[in-house]
């Protein structure tokens, strides 16, 4: 794609210009799993998104790259922009540099001698991390438990032991770059003319290549399936936050360790509980009006059962008592959050007469030093007005 047709590359990753390193990174992996070549075998346009999100991110994960790119656009990191043709047509290829190059010192290397350092294609590789969202229940969140989702990776075949070749075959030396990986091209560019090394297109660089490819996985090695897995969900975790599960993403290839999962944690809601500063629990204790002005024993609601609490005489509603080492474990740490409760008081409804007649007789019973409130609040009144 000539330079002048390319989309912006904060617009391809979906990204604002102001983005953090960190912002870029998590948006390339989002883009990068989407259109994944292996999840989308023979997808010409998948294939295409795919090189374009690589190119973004070559550009902008790197600092240099990035500010020129700021400043010049396309021509501050591109050097065929709005050369056409007659530049050697180089451009990006979207694994991670430009044409057959690996990036901009392979470039240089080629025009002024000393070729392109690459690291070798078929060293082991680490398979790719996989996100996914869970929903938890509350008392699950809160206690941990053992959750099971079905996980779709990618695997090593089974048929071909994640070689690719066919059962009774296995892959060939390259006749092209004769294992090298890469081929010596003549290179017309508004300087001349220039010998230069660029990956073998045949092999992919590999130096090999499948002649009979395995007609389980066709020739890559790996398979897509979807399977279901127990997990471990630890004590204390909080809506929003993300858990990483080692190993339980893709199958490395040519015997590379696997990616890791990562968990997005939705908590359910609690019609009684409610968590506050992660770890603390808080509730609220509806008492009688009689277990207010008396004082009595109750019981508290907890995560871990009821807990026996003496209410002082004359608790006012909105109090809030606090039951220390009753909220949520932290994590792996052996304390835990406290457990609060408000007292709200219900005021009775639907008395009889009889019962109308008892409350008003406690009522006329009472002078003004049994409401210290109301009887501060009228004093103040009195002084405003005076």
């Amino acid at each position: 794609m000539a330079a002048e047709e390319k989309r912006d590359y904060y617009e391809v990753l979906g990204v604002s210009k102001g983005a953090s390193e960190d912002e870029i990174k998590k948006a390339f992996r989002k883009q990068a799993r989407l259109y994944h070549p292996d999840l989308h075998p023979d997808d010409k346009e998948a294939e295409a998104k795919f090189k374009e999100v690589n190119e973004a991110y070559e550009v902008l994960s790197d600092a240099d790259k990035k500010a020129k790119y700021d400043r010049f656009g396309f021509a501050g990191v591109d050097p065929t922009y709005g050369a056409g043709a007659g530049a050697g047509g180089a451009g990006f290829d979207g694994f991670g540099g430009f044409g057959g190059f690996g990036g901009v010192d392979d470039i240089l290397n080629a025009f002024f001698g000393g070729g392109s350092r690459r690291s070798d294609p078929n060293a082991p590789r680490r398979g790719e991390d996989i996100e996914m969202n869970i929903t938890l229940d509350f008392m699950e969140a809160c206690k941990g438990c053992q959750h099971t989702l079905k996980v779709t990776r990618m695997e090593r075949c089974n048929e071909c032991n994640g070689s690719g070749a066919a059962k009774g075959s296995s892959k060939k030396t390259c006749p092209d770059c004769k294992g090298t990986g890469t081929v010596r091209i003549q290179q017309n560019t508004p300087f001349g003319s220039f010998a230069q090394t660029a990956r073998c297109q045949r092999c992919g660089g590999r130096g090999q290549v499948i002649e009979n490819p395995c007609p389980t996985c066709s020739g890559r090695g790996r398979v897509r399936k979807t399977t279901s897995r127990t997990l471990n969900i630890p004590a204390g975790v909080y809506d929003g936050a993300q858990l990483q599960i080692r190993g339980e993403g893709s199958h490395g290839l040519n015997g590379g360790p696997a990616g890791d999962l990562f968990l997005n944690v939705r908590v359910k809601s609690d019609p009684i509980f409610e968590r506050r500063n992660t770890y603390d629990i808080w509730t609220e204790l509806p008492l009688t009006y009689a277990q207010a002005t008396l004082g009595a024993k109750v019981s508290v609601p907890t995560i871990d059962g009821k807990v026996s609490f003496d209410i002082p005489e004359g608790t006012q509603p909105g109090t809030e008592f606090r039951l220390r080492g009753k909220g949520v474990k932290k994590g792996n740490r052996d304390d835990y959050g406290d457990c609060y409760f408000k007292v709200t008081i219900e005021i009775p409804k639907g008395l009889s007469k009889h019962q109308k007649d008892l409350l008003q007789n406690f009522e006329d019973s009472l002078d003004e030093k049994n409401y210290k409130k109301r009887s501060s609040f009228f004093d103040k009144l009195k002084e405003k007005f005076k």
